[in-house]
C-alpha cells in the first residue's frame, strides 16, 4: 500500500471511530431505562402515571428514537420522529413512533406539514403525560410552524439569503427562532402541562440549548443583541423580505419554555474529539486536539489548518512524528460561484493548495452526518499530490476555489469520502497527519 494510500485510510479509520462515539441510538439506550411507574434518565428517577410520548426531530431521530423503544419498550405510548429527506434509506424504522421526512437546509412543505402535526402531538399530552424530546441538528429546517404574520416563501427565502451569505448557525438559528411558533421553547410551551425531558445531540460548537435545532423545547433565554445586529448588515438586510424584517425588530420578551424537568447533551462536537484522538493514538500517531470550537470561514480555515500541519513537518512545533492534529467545528462558505460542494470540501480543497508539493502531509475535513453540502460526500481528504493530479486532469483548482467548485476537485484527485447518511450530527471532524 502505497504512503498515500496508508493515510487516507488511517483518516478513514479515525472517522469512523469517531462516529461510534457518537452513535445515537447507543447513545439514548445508555442513558435511559424503566423503573416500575416511571424511567430513569442518567441518575434521575421520574414517576410517570401517564403516557410517555416521543417527539424526535433532526438528522438522528430515527436512531434516537430506535434507542428510546430499546430502552422503554412499551412504555412508550407512541410519537413523532422527524428526519431529513432522504434519510430513511437503509434505516431500520421505530416500531411504536411514526417517521416523517422533511426539507433541509431550506425548509418547505414538509417542513411545515410535520411542524403542526408534532405541535398537535404535544398539545394533546395531559398532566400526568411525559413529553420524551428527542433533539439533534438539522431540527430548525425539518420542522416549521410560521408565527402569525410570517409566510413559509418568507421564512425560506431569509434562510437561503443568510446560507448565501455566509451565516453560522447560532445567526442563522437566532433568525429562525423569531419566525416560528415551534421554536424558542414553543415545543415545550405546547406540551403544557405535561412534563418535558430533552435528550440532545448537539451540532452547535459549546451547545446552547436554544440554539440546538432553534431550542423548541428548551428555555428560549435571551437572544445576544450582536447576533441579531450581524444580520442588519446591508447587504442581507435590505434582501430580507419586509415581514422577516419586522419580526426582527420587534423587541419582545420571550416566554419560558413550559414544565421541562431535565435536558441532558449525549452528545457533541468534543465527544467526536477525544474519540478521533483515541483512535489516532491506537494508530501508532501523536495525537494533538488543538479546539473543538473551530469556526469561520471554510477556505481560510483550510490554510491555516495547513500552515499548521506544514508548521510540524517542518519541525517548527515540538510534536513527535507521526502525528495527527485534530479539532473539531463548523466552518461557512460565502457562495461566490455556481460549483458543486459543501464548507468540508472547500475547506479541503483550500489546504491542497496550501500543502501542494509537500510530501507526507494529509489534511481532511469531515462533516460527521455524513452530508457536507451539495457535496453528496461527508468531506474530502487532500495530499501534496491532489492538486496536481487535478491539473493533470485538466482542471484549474484556484479557479475551482473561487466557484466554490471543490466537490469536483476532490472527485477529480481521488479525494472525496462518501459515507452516506450516518446518523448522527456533531459539527465536523479536521484532521491533519504528518508521516
Amino acid at each position: 500500500m502505497s504512503a498515500r494510500a496508508e493515510a487516507r485510510a488511517a483518516v478513514e479509520a479515525i472517522f469512523q471511530a469517531a462516529l461510534r462515539a457518537v452513535e445515537p441510538e447507543w447513545l439514548v439506550r445508555a442513558v435511559l431505562s424503566r423503573s416500575g411507574d416511571g424511567i430513569i434518565v442518567g441518575p434521575q428517577r421520574i414517576t410517570v402515571p401517564g403516557r410517555v410520548v416521543v417527539l424526535a426531530v433532526g438528522k438522528a431521530a430515527l436512531p434516537m428514537a430506535r434507542g428510546a423503544e430499546e430502552a422503554l419498550g412499551d412504555r412508550i405510548a407512541g410519537g413523532l420522529a422527524v428526519t431529513k429527506r432522504g434519510f430513511l434509506s437503509g434505516q431500520a424504522l421505530p416500531r411504536r413512533v411514526a417517521v416523517l421526512e422533511g426539507a433541509h437546509p431550506v425548509p418547505d412543505s414538509s417542513s411545515v406539514a410535520a411542524g403542526e402535526r408534532l405541535l398537535a402531538l404535544a398539545e394533546s399530552l395531559g398532566p400526568d403525560d411525559l413529553a420524551l424530546v428527542l433533539i439533534s441538528g438539522g431540527g430548525s429546517a425539518l420542522v416549521e410552524a410560521p408565527r402569525a404574520g410570517v409566510t413559509l416563501p418568507q421564512i425560506a427565502a431569509a434562510t437561503e439569503l443568510l446560507l448565501r451569505h455566509g451565516a453560522d448557525i447560532t445567526t442563522l438559528n437566532a433568525v429562525r427562532r423569531r419566525l416560528s411558533r415551534l421554536k424558542a421553547g414553543g415545543l415545550a410551551r405546547a406540551a403544557s402541562p405535561a412534563r418535558v425531558v430533552n435528550l440532545i445531540v448537539s451540532d452547535v460548537l459549546g451547545s446552547p440549548l436554544p440554539l440546538i435545532a432553534s431550542g423548541p423545547s428548551v428555555d428560549p433565554g435571551v437572544l445576544d443583541p450582536a447576533v441579531l445586529a450581524a444580520v442588519r448588515a446591508p447587504t442581507v438586510w435590505r434582501e430580507l423580505p419586509p415581514a422577516v424584517q419586522q419580526a426582527l425588530s420587534v423587541v419582545e420578551l420571550e416566554e419560558r419554555s413550559g414544565n421541562v424537568v431535565l435536558s441532558e447533551v449525549l452528545a457533541d462536537a468534543a465527544s467526536t474529539a477525544r474519540a478521533a484522538v483515541a483512535a489516532a493514538r491506537e494508530l501508532g500517531y501523536q495525537p494533538a486536539l488543538l479546539s473543538t470550537r473551530f469556526e469561520g470561514e471554510a477556505r481560510e480555515f483550510g490554510g491555516f489548518w495547513a500552515q499548521l500541519a506544514l508548521g510540524v513537518a517542518r519541525g517548527e512545533f515540538v510534536l513527535p512524528r507521526p502525528a495527527c492534529l485534530v479539532g473539531t467545528g463548523e466552518m461557512t462558505v460565502t457562495v461566490r460561484g455556481a460549483g458543486r460542494g459543501g464548507r468540508n470540501t472547500e475547506m479541503a480543497l483550500a489546504a491542497a493548495l496550501a500543502i501542494a508539493g509537500h510530501v507526507g502531509v494529509t489534511i481532511a475535513s469531515l462533516a460527521t452526518d455524513g452530508d457536507d453540502g451539495s457535496s453528496d460526500a461527508a468531506g474530502g481528504v487532500v495530499s501534496g499530490e491532489s492538486v496536481a493530479r487535478a491539473v493533470a486532469a485538466g482542471l484549474d483548482p484556484r479557479e475551482m476555489l473561487q466557484a466554490n467548485d471543490s466537490a469536483r476537485f476532490l472527485a477529480a484527485c481521488g479525494g472525496l469520502i462518501v459515507t452516506g447518511a450516518t446518523g448522527t450530527n456533531v459539527n465536523d471532524l479536521y484532521l491533519a497527519l504528518i508521516e
